[in-house]
C-alpha cells in the first residue's frame, strides 16, 4: 500500500518540511539501552508528525480509512521524509532490539500515522539483516491487530513476501496455514503476499492459498483474489484465463473482473 490512506491534494499550503529549519529530530541515538530507544523513538515521531501535520487532512483521512484511530494529518511523502530522518541515527545490535522498537512503536500508537512509521521500520533498510523467520510472528501480530488494508497491504506484500523469498519452504507452510485461518487477514495475507513475484510466483501455492476463500462473501477476500490473479496475468494472462473460466462457478463477478482486468483492456 503506497499511499497510506492518504486523500488528493486540497490545494492547501504545504506543511514544514522536515528538512528544514525547525526539524527537531536528534541525529543519533545508538547507545541508549533498547528500551528507551523505543520510547524516545516514538516520542520524537509523534513530535515531528504534530509539527507537520495538517489539522484540515486529518478527519478527512480518518474518514476515508473509516479508522476508530486519529490522525495527525501528514501525508504520504511527508510522513516517510520524517521517518528517515528519525531512523537515520539508528543502531540496533540484533534483531530482538529492532523488533522492540517496531512493536513498541506499533503498539503503543495514539495516531495512525505512528502505525505507519512502525511499518517504515520494519521496511528500514538498516532492518534488512533481521527480516528472518523470527520477523513472522512480529508481523503476524500486526496484521492481526490493525486489520485493515492500509497496514495489512503493505506487509503482506512487501515483508511476508520478502520471507517467503528468502525462506520458501517454511514460509510456503505458513501461508498454507494462513489460507485457512478464521482472521480474515491472515488469508488476504496469503492470498497477496506475492503481488510482485511476477514470473518467480509460486503458482500452486498462489491457487491453494485461493482455494479456501473462494466461496467466501468477504469483499476484502474476493478482492484480493482478484488482485492476485491479476498481478500474475501481465506474466501468463493465458493461465489466468484458464483458471477464471475453470473457476467460473465459484469466483465472485468482483474476482473475475479484477482478474481479467488487465487482459481484457489489452487484448
Amino acid at each position: 500500500m503506497e499511499s497510506w490512506g492518504e486523500l488528493p491534494s486540497s490545494g492547501a499550503a504545504a506543511p514544514p518540511s522536515p528538512e528544514g529549519e525547525g526539524f527537531i529530530i536528534e541525529d543519533r541515538i545508538a547507545g541508549l539501552q533498547s528500551p528507551l530507544v523505543s520510547r524516545h523513538l516514538l516520542l520524537k515521531l509523534r513530535s515531528e508528525f504534530k509539527r507537520v501535520a495538517d489539522p484540515n487532512r486529518a478527519l478527512p483521512m480518518q474518514q476515508y480509512m473509516k479508522s476508530s484511530m486519529p490522525y495527525h494529518g501528514v501525508p504520504a511523502t511527508l510522513l516517510r521524509q520524517v521517518c528517515r530522518q528519525a531512523f537515520s541515527g539508528l543502531e540496533f545490535d540484533d534483531a530482538a532490539a529492532w523488533q522492540q522498537s517496531v512493536l513498541h512503536i506499533f503498539r503503543n500508537a495514539k495516531f495512525r500515522e505512528e502505525w505507519y512509521a512502525a511499518v517504515e521500520l520494519c521496511e528500514w533498510k538498516k532492518a534488512k539483516p533481521f527480516q528472518t523467520l523470527d520477523a513472522l510472528a512480529m508481523y503476524e501480530e500486526m496484521i492481526i491487530t490493525a486489520a485493515w488494508w492500509d497496514v495489512v497491504d503493505a506487509l503482506a506484500s512487501h515483508r511476508v513476501g520478502a520471507l517467503l523469498r528468502t525462506y520458501p519452504k517454511p514460509i510456503r507452510k505458513h501461508m498454507l496455514e494462513w489460507s485457512r485461518s478464521d482472521d480474515m487477514w491472515k488469508r488476504r495475507t496469503s492470498i497477496i503476499c506475492q503481488l510482485g513475484f511476477k514470473q518467480d510466483t509460486d503458482l500452486p501455492l498462489l491457487y491453494a492459498c485461493i482455494e479456501p476463500s473462494l466461496d467466501s462473501t468477504e469483499f476484502f477476500l474476493r478482492k484480493a483474489i482478484g488482485w492476485a490473479l491479476r498481478q500474475y496475468a501481465w506474466t501468463d494472462p493465458q493461465e489466468i484465463r484458464r483458471y477464471v473460466q475453470t473457476h467460473d462457478d465459484r469466483l465472485s463477478p468482483l474476482s473475475k473482473r479484477e482478474a481479467l482486468k488487465n487482459i481484457i483492456s489489452h487484448s
